[in-house]
Order: structure tokens, then sequence, then C-alpha cells
């Protein structure tokens, strides 16, 4: 695999696990950190920034996703997507810190658009979860390693 395509193939996916669509990027991060043939650094930098940008998908489909709620189609019940509105007033902000998490995590970053969440406090506290996330993961995986 060429080097370009690694990285871009790790930034695709990182993309895609960070939206409603089901991937997982962690293992994508751990096999080519341990080829040992690329930067561990720009394999965080580039999943972070992939899984970050999923994650701002998921905030503006948030932002635009209410007005549809009483559609017949709409894919979230009213009973469930009031509860979620509630929860995140109860955690606000500070709830998307848990986006790393899986299953929770990318419903967390949908209703944070529901709820109108200002996008540089979204980027800055997702940035913070999901580069921890991965730099973790990084250390973990080196950690085996060496």
């Amino acid at each position: 695999m060429t080097t370009l395509a690694a990285y871009a193939g790790l930034f695709a996916i990182s993309l895609i696990a960070a939206t409603i669509l089901p991937a997982q990027s962690e293992a994508g991060l751990v096999a080519l950190i341990l080829s040992g043939q690329y930067s561990t650094l720009l394999l965080v930098i580039v999943a972070s920034i992939g899984n970050i940008l999923g994650s701002l998908v998921n905030w503006l489909l948030g932002i635009g996703i209410e007005r549809f709620r009483d559609r017949r189609w709409f894919p979230v019940g009213e009973v469930a997507l009031d509860r979620a509105q509630r929860w995140y007033r109860r955690y606000g902000k500070w709830s998307l810190l848990a986006s790393w998490l899986p299953i929770v995590g990318d419903p967390i970053t949908v209703v944070a658009g529901v709820m109108r969440e200002p996008l540089p406090v979204f980027l800055l506290l997702v940035t913070i979860a999901k580069t921890a996330r991965y730099a973790v993961l990084a250390v973990i995986t080196l950690g085996i390693v060496g």
C-alpha cells in the first residue's frame, strides 16, 4: 500500500466511523501503527481530523433534521428525540467529551446539532475527545510493540 493510500484510507474510515454509519477506525489505526511503516503522530492526526469531520457531518445533520420530526418517515420517534434533547439540556456541551465512545458518541454529536451547540464549542470539545482517544490508543499500541 502506498503511503498516501494508507493515510487516505485511515482518513476515510475515521470519517465514516464518526457518522451514523457503522465502521471501525481503531483497528485501521492499530494495524498501520503495528506495520511500522508510517509516522504514528501523523496517523493520529489524520485519524483525528477524519473523525472530527465525521462528527461535524453529524452536527450538520442535527441542525437540519429537527424540521422533519413530525414526518411519518422520520427515523427517530418523538419520545426518543425529546428524551435526547432533555438529556443534552441536563449534561450540555460537556457531554461532547464522551463523543469518542462507541454507540452513544455519534448520537451525542447529532443532538448537539439539534440543540444548536455553537460550532466553535462543538469543535473544541469534539477535537479534545477524538484526539485523546486516538492518542491513548497509539500509546497503548506502541507499548505493546515496544
